[in-house]
Order: structure tokens, then sequence, then C-alpha cells
């Protein structure tokens, strides 16, 4: 019989991979982002922070930058974009420690990330996070475009540290003001 992922080790939890994400930060023509309030779940109860940017998996063989399209899309509606940069490399968060062994189907620490950068081309009546296309579930009950800087002390706390990272590697970047 496997061993429960709660009665793991801190070694064995340690060891656990990584899962393959995408993130998108989505501007508008303002220089504001995209950020969207999570429905509460097991990773996100209802008494924390809950904002967070688009993101998601990676699937098998998957593009990045064609991932992070269809998972903004999935999770939004949003298809008016157009690419304005990416993060070079992967970034990483670890799950809290409760978390490990149960959330993310319980086969990963935390996620690593690809990063897109997008411009949004379109009209706010194009954002559907309600009724999700394609049949998929909501994951958002709110949205709103509001200032970079404000997304860290937003977001679940297990993922301040890497808004702050964002933040800083895209500090003076044209990509946020392209107006």
């Amino acid at each position: 019989m496997p061993k429960s992922r709660a009665l793991l080790t801190p070694e064995e939890k340690a060891a656990l991979p990584y899962r393959p994400c995408v993130g998108t930060i989505v501007v508008n023509a303002d220089g504001l982002v995209w950020g969207g309030r999570r429905l509460p779940n097991e990773e996100y109860p209802p008494d924390q922070r809950l904002w967070q940017f688009p993101q998601g998996g990676i699937d098998e063989g998957e593009d990045a930058a064609k991932a992070a399209l269809r998972e903004l899309y999935e999770e939004t509606s949003i298809h008016s974009v157009s690419p304005l940069t990416e993060i070079d490399g992967w970034l990483t968060y670890d799950l809290p420690e409760h978390l490990i062994g149960h959330a993310l189907k319980g086969k990963y620490r935390g996620q690593k990330q690809r990063w897109f950068v997008l411009r949004f081309n379109g009209d706010d009546t194009e954002i559907n996070i309600v009724h999700p296309p394609d049949g998929h579930d909501a994951e958002f009950d709110q949205w709103a475009w509001l200032p970079i800087e404000d997304m860290p002390a937003r977001a679940v706390a297990f993922k301040e540290g890497l808004y702050r990272e964002l933040i800083d590697r895209l500090r003076g970047h044209e990509a946020l003001f392209w107006q």
C-alpha cells in the first residue's frame, strides 16, 4: 500500500517535483493588470486573500506560450491579446506545509511557472468569469483592473513572494506602459 502523502517525511516532501505551469499578466491600455479573486477551495480558504493572475498547467508536449493563451481563455474568456514580453526562466513557489500531499492532487510540492505579459486589445465585455468558454468551471468570482503593485498584498500568502519577484523583474519595463 503506498504511503499517504500526509505522512511524508520532510525529506520526501522536499523531493516532490514542481508542477509545470504558466501564468499571464494581462495589461490594459491604462497600464493596469487583470486580477481575479479565486473561488475558495482546498488551497484557498474563504478567509484568505484570494486574488491572482490567470495561471494553469502545461499539458504534456504543449508549448508554454500556447498554454498561457489557452489557460487565460479557459479562465477568463479573454482572447483579444498580443504578446508583450516573457519573463526569463522558471519562477517557483512552494505550497504551505499543510497543503503538501493534498493540494495539486498531492503529487507536487509547489509550482514552477513560465510567465507571459500580454497586451489586452479587447473590450471588457469579452471577459466572462461566471461562464467560462467550452464548459470550463469558473475559477474566479470577481475581477478588476488593478495597479500591478497591488497584487502581492491581495494574493494568497504563499504566492506573495512570487508576485513581488514578477514586479521586480518588470519594474520600468515598457510592457507595463505601452499606451
